[in-house]
């Protein structure tokens, strides 16, 4: 009979728990998976019920990602980064194509939900029948801070408990009740009984909404009545409108926005597909195409000028810095990169502090118009870029200077080769092979520089006669931004979509030079 070893037995308890290990492991990622996954399909189906189609799809898409990743073996890999591509899809790939879709319809202010949600909204209005009976009512607030009402009916005097939105419940099945000598409610569990005084706030609060159900449903009129509601619109899916139950006007569907015949609308409406109606308008529309193009030229203006004065503000700097004969260089340097540490938004406000008027120490002694005068507003704003963006390019050139090797200039020199024959052929070349690409991408970071132009002077003066929100100092970025969100008039989402897929064309086809430029220094520097 054989004896069993330690070491053979050990084995067996090895084997036992990585066993037990591997089922425990597996319990838990079934169990993991199971929640995230759950949570991503029930905030999609939330979603889904509340008419937002296109964000319910995102979630269940990255539900259906998430599952396949861990359920096959081929995507192991992709286990280690699902956090990140969950927020991937759902914080970028979702907006962007969200903004696709706003582009080609008329989402704006009125039709800002999805069509369901509408209907909703506006088939929870009510109104109050003409010789509806006054109802007496007390207010009470709940535990949490909601409020109630206590209804008498004045047909047989029952009374109730009324919540918004739930049945109504009579007097017999409140829990705590305590009646006062009129027959008041004094008391009851899980709400107080607010004094008399308190009535007129009361109906001032709660204006419009119904306490109860749909059928008995109640709302407060005056500091001493209540009457029933009835539900004013209803929703016909043949004709497509909304039809007042109260007099029987029907509100057709009109480009998103429920329409009477002689005009009135309901509120909200809802987003409708327009096709490439926002990309034309740019073009057709006077009151639109004029601004867009003023600020369009504008912006790559604005971006050239702002690349051109920092880089060579920086060179000059940068040159004169990497002069061995300059003392106290370190000092000078990091006085010089002082600006770049300080944040943009304090920088800018000083200078708006500086140009002022009335009390900057520049603008009380010379003031062109650096607020108000179109030119002299884009100076002004490109000298405050100037001093916030020179640091940077200091920076990168005087690093990309210290790499070019010091016996090419050495083996210049002894060819005769002067200064600037040196820095025209040795210098600027070496130096874009490094800083080039720097140069192109600080030109897309400028065409987006959405931040100073909006603390100068919000993209002032404005554009007389614009449809749009616009201002001469405005770049495409910010004047998108007063489209989409700053207009006094209302705010046109799908139009600010429009110019945001223009904007996006742009910056992709700076980027695409931007490679191929890169290739072209590439193969000067090779000739250096």
């Amino acid at each position: 009979m054989a004896v069993p070893t330690a070491e053979g037995t050990g084995g067996r308890k090895a084997s036992r728990f990585s066993q037990d290990g591997s089922v425990l492991g597996l319990l838990v990622k079934v169990l993991g998976l199971s929640a995230i996954v759950g949570l991503l399909t029930y905030t999609g189906w939330r979603l889904l019920g509340d008419g937002a189609y296109a964000f319910a799809a995102a979630f269940f898409i990255t539900a259906l990602f998430f599952t396949l990743v861990f359920v096959r073996k081929s995507t192991v890999p992709l286990r280690w980064i699902m956090p990140g591509l969950v927020f991937l899809i759902l914080f970028q790939l979702y907006p962007i194509f969200f903004t696709v879709y706003t582009a080609f319809t008329n989402y704006s202010t009125g039709r800002n939900v999805e069509k369901p949600a509408a209907i909703a909204a506006i088939e929870r209005l009510t109104y109050v029948p003409e010789g509806s009976p006054a109802w007496g009512w007390t207010p009470l607030q709940a535990d949490d801070g909601s409020a109630a009402v206590w209804i008498i009916d004045p047909a047989d005097g029952a009374a109730y408990l009324a919540v918004p939105d739930e049945d109504l419940v009579p007097a017999a099945e409140v829990n705590g009740l305590q009646l006062d000598a009129n027959g008041a409610p004094a008391s009851m569990d899980g709400f107080t009984v607010l004094p008399n005084n308190q009535r007129f706030l009361f109906v001032s609060a709660n204006q419009g909404v119904t306490f109860g159900d749909e059928e008995r449903g109640v709302q407060v009129t005056s500091s001493t009545e209540a009457r029933q509601t009835r539900q004013r619109y209803v929703y016909d899916p043949e004709l497509d409108a909304m039809i007042d139950q109260r007099d029987g006007t029907i509100f057709v569907s009109q480009m998103g926005i429920f329409t009477a015949e002689d005009g009135s609308t309901l509120a909200p409406g809802y987003p409708v597909w327009v096709g490439v109606e926002n990309f034309t308008s740019i073009i057709t529309n006077p009151a639109i195409r004029g601004p867009f193009f003023t600020i369009f030229i504008w912006t790559f203006i604005w971006a050239f000028f702002s690349v051109l004065e920092t880089f060579i503000l920086g060179l000059l700097l940068a040159l004169n810095m990497n002069s061995p004969n300059i003392p106290f260089q370190r000092i000078l340097r990091v006085l010089l990169i002082v600006p770049y540490a300080i944040p943009a938004f304090i920088t800018v406000k000083v200078w708006v502090g500086l140009l002022n008027p009335v009390l900057g120490v520049i603008g009380s002694a010379w003031n062109p118009g650096w607020f108000t005068d179109p030119f002299w507003a884009k100076i002004g704003i490109l000298m405050v870029n100037l001093w916030l963006g020179y640091p940077y390019m200091f920076l990168i050139i005087t690093g990309a200077l210290q790499s070019i090797p010091g016996d090419i200039y050495e083996a210049a020199r002894v060819d005769g080769a002067g200064p600037f024959y040196q820095f025209r052929r040795l210098t600027l070349p070496l130096l874009m092979v490094s800083i080039g690409p720097l140069l192109i991408g600080s030109f897309a970071f400028n065409f987006n520089n959405f931040a100073i132009i909006d603390l100068y002077n919000s993209g002032g003066p404005p554009i007389p006669g614009s449809a749009t929100p616009a201002g001469y100092t405005d770049i495409l970025i910010s004047y998108t931004y007063r489209i989409a969100f700053g207009g006094a008039r209302g705010n046109d989402y799908g139009l600010a979509a429009a110019i945001s897929i223009i904007i996006f064309a742009i910056v992709a086809t700076v980027t695409i030079l931007n490679f191929r430029f890169t290739g072209q220094l590439e193969e000067v520097s090779e000739n250096v």
